[in-house]
């Protein structure tokens, strides 16, 4: 057997470029990192509003670019681009970089965004634990979103795993112990736990008829318990504003509805029950604790919300 030790392995290094200058001021070491990755299980569009508002509100410099021919599957996750009457504009190649970001107190942190890899997990792991090795961070942290039969009137959970007993004891609002599909920042956070550095994951849990719309309020929340986690001050104004509105237009939808309101009500009984318990169990339904059908209330909001996108 080879031994995976030898070098024989394909040079994690060569997967991205790195603007060495940069990289090697004193400055970029000990900072904390903050990680998002789409294309998989981002509820709510979580992840894609929180690097979206990273990068397009804070000041933020590239490190390190990540070869993306050798991490994405093309056929599987084509890229939009823009036909215009007569010629092509605006391929919105995919993308995933290192950046350097200044938050709201002049404070510099860390941000790992864009898709997440379809192929060589392995190789961009130790790719990114190299990277965190080098740079010295002092924490990273990683987010995602999951579906919950949970009702949007009640405060967004989360669930935070890791190996910092301090960011996770009295946060989590649920403790599950179940089968998931892996997501390349589970490996991440396996493997950065077994280089010994400190890493702390989140998970925001969106009600499951609003999966698949854009949901601010769960980005703000996210955006709270990472700032709270890293001692940054992360923006949040122009997603609460967003949140507000979405609020009000599945206000509308509820209050419109009689059978939309039974379903919310039953949502915000199993929601409180669960919450006030002595032991809390799992949210999600198992085969002998029926779910009440949101399908109706999630109809009515996604086309609601289709109707009134921006712009239209």
């Amino acid at each position: 057997m080879t031994d995976r030790t030898s070098g024989s392995l394909l040079d994690p290094k060569s997967l991205y470029w790195r603007d060495d200058e940069l990289f090697d001021r004193e400055e970029l070491r000990g900072l904390n990192l903050v990680m998002g990755f789409t294309g998989f299980a981002d509820a709510g569009h979580v992840v894609r509003q929180i690097t979206t508002e990273l990068l397009d509100t804070l000041d933020t410099a590239l490190i390190v670019e990540f070869d993306a021919d050798q991490l994405i599957d093309y056929r599987s996750r084509r890229p939009q681009i823009s036909f215009v009457e007569d010629h092509l504009q605006d391929y919105q190649a995919p993308s995933l970089a290192l950046y350097r970001l200044i938050d709201g107190l002049g404070s510099p942190f860390l941000l790992l965004a864009g898709f997440e890899p379809d192929l060589q997990w392995e190789r961009f792991a130790r790719a990114v634990v190299g990277l965190v090795d080098e740079l010295d961070v002092n924490l990273t942290t990683w987010i995602h979103s999951i579906p919950m039969p949970v009702p949007h009137t009640r405060p967004v959970g989360v669930t935070v795993h890791g190996n910092r007993p301090d960011l996770i004891e009295g946060i989590s609002v649920w403790k599950p112990t179940v089968e998931v599909p892996a997501a390349v920042g589970h490996i991440l956070e396996l493997r950065l736990t077994a280089a010994e550095r400190d890493v702390a994951g989140y998970v925001m849990h969106v009600p499951h008829y609003l999966a698949e719309a854009e949901y601010p309020t769960a980005a703000v929340a996210g955006l709270e318990y990472l700032g709270a986690a890293t001692s940054l001050m992360l923006p949040t104004d122009r997603l609460r504003e967003a949140g507000r509105e979405v609020g009000r237009q599945i206000a509308e939808q509820v209050e419109g509805s009689e059978e939309v309101q039974q379903v919310v009500s039953r949502l915000e009984v199993r929601y409180d029950e669960k919450a006030e318990g002595t032991v809390r169990r799992s949210l999600l339904a198992d085969e002998n604790d029926e779910l009440p059908n949101a399908d109706v209330l999630g109809a009515a909001v996604e086309a609601y919300l289709a109707r009134n996108e921006p712009g239209e």
